[in-house]
């Protein structure tokens, strides 16, 4: 018995130190293979959102998300995740993420400021800084500015506007009520520009949205 219990020891001992080694190389190797897959990542995002996360006109225009705030894009992954925001190709996209990914492509992206793309009408352009800095009294429209900052860069889980594309910010405000809050009892942290976009026009909408595309 005694023989048996000293091999039996020797045995466990090998086996744990054998264990041992082995979750180090694992480690090692999952750490390679996040790394890697970070960068897939990423690369992926950027064949919709732009090499510089500059956004993309077009007929369904893909947001800029250079210089967001990360907080904002964690927030809004994960409603994608939840099912609290609706968008048919972000939705399977986001789905796939865990926190770890999420939280690295949210960090990537706020440190990237190419120029804005602009393409709105500057016409407009005059009016929409009206709205963003004075809001619209007489429809409940608070300042832009309030929370998004004076210069649009945002804040924590206010959404930087500075350089979005004007065509996908008329785009989303247009249609607030069909793609955010579809859990109401859950809701996206951005309910609060619910009843803001419900009363602007169609036209203070492009004014707002041509002037925050010039900003950078």
């Amino acid at each position: 018995m005694k023989t048996i219990g000293s091999g039996y020891l020797a045995l466990a001992s090998a086996l744990m130190i054998g264990a041992g080694a082995l979750a180090q190389a694992e480690g090692k190797t999952a750490d390679e293979v996040s790394h890697k897959a970070f960068e897939e990542k990423l690369a992926y995002c950027k064949t919709c959102h732009g090499v510089s996360g500059q956004g993309f006109h077009g007929a369904f225009p893909m947001p800029r998300l250079a210089g967001q705030q990360p907080e904002y894009i964690e927030n809004q992954l994960k409603a994608f995740i939840d099912r609290r925001r609706t968008n048919p190709v972000m939705g399977n996209v986001a789905h796939v993420l865990n926190p770890e990914m999420v939280k690295k492509l949210s960090e990537s992206f706020n440190k990237l400021d190419p120029a804005p793309l602009g393409g709105a009408p500057k016409a407009l352009a005059a009016a929409g800084k009206t709205i963003y800095e004075n809001g619209v009294e007489s429809a409940n429209v608070p300042p832009c500015a309030s929370c998004h900052g004076p210069e649009g860069k945002g804040d924590g889980q206010f959404p930087r506007l500075a350089g979005q594309l004007n065509d996908y910010v008329i785009r989303k405000l247009t249609n607030w009520e069909k793609e955010r809050g579809q859990k109401p009892a859950n809701p996206d942290s951005s309910a609060i520009m619910q009843p803001i976009a419900h009363n602007l026009t169609q036209q203070q909408i492009a004014e707002v949205a041509a002037y925050v595309s010039y900003l950078k």
